[in-house]
């Protein structure tokens, strides 16, 4: 129950007044990386991918570890008003989306991952509703930077609960509230 305690200070927080409340013109971006990862089995990389680049030595689907908090994401997501997902072109991002997805009935817009310019320019166009990308441990901070995220983030190997929410503010320096789940 941990991650739920966690939301719930991030709400008291919000509510208090710590964090100015979500206006109508403002955008929010749930990032999170892949969920938990089955150990490696070697595949073949893409178009996309250069010869030899550390993210296409395998491309391993979910664990079922992975499977089951792709559900809580899910769940926990489910009434955020999501109308946007992009996952990079690995299995184990678009299995971290599909239960979301799927509930949502939204169509997933693969992002390459070696190449992050066109996502954030979609990203920074907005649109109706809010945005969830899957992304990977080391596209991650360079992400929240380009979308205007001043703290430094670090995402470990073995982490997989990381769910960062950006708000971005026209006109005002995005917001990053990082929680677990």
């Amino acid at each position: 129950m941990r991650p739920i305690r966690t939301v719930i200070a991030a709400l008291l927080i919000v509510g208090a007044g710590a964090v100015r409340p979500v206006a109508a013109a403002d955008q929010v971006i749930f990032v999170v990386r892949h969920a938990d990862r089955a150990a490696s089995a070697p595949s073949v990389p893409t178009s996309q991918t250069p010869p030899g680049h550390p993210m296409m030595a395998d491309d391993p689907p979910l664990s079922p570890a992975g499977q089951a908090r792709a559900a809580r994401l899910a769940t926990m997501l489910a009434s955020a008003d999501i109308q946007r997902i992009y996952t990079s072109e690995f299995k184990r991002t678009r299995q971290t989306a599909a239960p979301l997805a799927d509930k949502l009935k939204v169509q997933p817009v693969m992002a390459a991952a070696l190449d992050p310019a066109p996502l954030i320019a979609q990203l920074r166009k907005g649109g109706k509703g809010n945005a969830l990308v899957v992304g990977h441990a080391n596209t991650i901070p360079d992400l929240l930077k380009k979308l205007g995220v001043k703290e430094d983030v670090k995402i470990g190997d073995d982490e997989y609960d990381n769910l960062f929410i950006v708000i971005s503010r026209v006109g005002a320096p995005s917001t990053l509230i990082r929680l677990k789940y």
